[in-house]
């Protein structure tokens, strides 16, 4: 009953503090580049040994708290290109949904994925310093439609697959196509998140039954690593920093995906 489950609330370990730590730091970084941290999320609690059935269905939800925080403080920036995401965000979902209900082997495609990040990481490490001129340079265009649809189905079947919510793909993409300034790629990165990572846990099986009783603990941290993190990235930290930050969050999410 109500009197169990307080029960439970309350009894943290010394493993459920760690986490929360971790989960603070996680959000924090990942949240200044508009992403939500759910592959953080997700190699935190394999370290930590915990179920494989209990692990997806987390992240997501710690996913759908940071990326609600996100849209919150870069909407009240104005920092969310909305019309930029909108077709991105109509294909991801279903095809995030769809993909979360399949159960297939993992380990090939991960391998590939990990690759493209480590490489997407490394040249946004070594433009970071130009990323100041790239953005004032007037090269920024709205992607075509097709293309803009065609990208966030294959995302959203990516996000789907590994129980994250896709921004760390969708971030570099519209930076390197020039599609998003660095900041307005962040908002954009934001909604995108959001609407899979919902996707996502919907689309998981028996998802909700499986969520932790120590997860209110967890949504704390990250709400208070997003806050922080949001104040990064609204205008804090300089953009080269902020590329800086998404090629270190995609390095981590590389880690991820090549050590499953």
């Amino acid at each position: 009953g109500g009197v169990g489950a307080l029960q439970r609330l309350i009894a943290v370990t010394a493993s459920d503090l760690l986490l929360a730590a971790l989960f603070f730091v996680i959000a924090t970084l990942y949240s200044s580049v508009g992403h939500a941290g759910a592959s953080g999320y997700i190699a935190a609690m394999a370290l930590m040994s915990m179920p494989a059935a209990v692990v997806k269905p987390t992240a997501l939800a710690l996913n759908i708290l940071v990326a609600s925080i996100g849209i919150a403080r870069f909407g009240m920036a104005r920092l969310v290109p909305w019309r930029l995401v909108l077709p991105f965000v109509l294909a991801s979902v279903p095809c995030a949904y769809l993909a979360a209900r399949l159960q297939l082997p993992a380990l090939w495609y991960q391998r590939i994925l990990a690759l493209v990040l480590l490489v997407a990481g490394a040249q946004l490490w070594r433009t970071a310093g130009q990323a100041v001129q790239d953005d004032a340079s007037g090269r920024v265009t709205a992607p075509p439609l097709w293309a803009a649809l065609l990208s966030g189905a294959a995302i959203g079947v990516v996000s789907g697959l590994t129980g994250t919510g896709g921004a760390i793909f969708l971030t570099p993409l519209l930076l390197f196509a020039h599609w998003a300034p660095t900041r307005m790629a962040s908002g954009a990165s934001v909604v995108f998140v959001l609407c899979n990572s919902i996707a996502g846990l919907f689309g998981t099986a028996a998802a909700l039954e499986r969520l932790p009783p120590q997860l209110p603990w967890w949504l704390a941290a990250v709400a208070l690593g997003a806050l922080l993190g949001t104040q990064f990235g609204r205008g804090t930290l300089p953009v080269s920093g902020l590329r800086r930050v998404l090629a270190v969050v995609l390095v981590i999410a590389a880690g991820k995906l090549a050590l499953v």
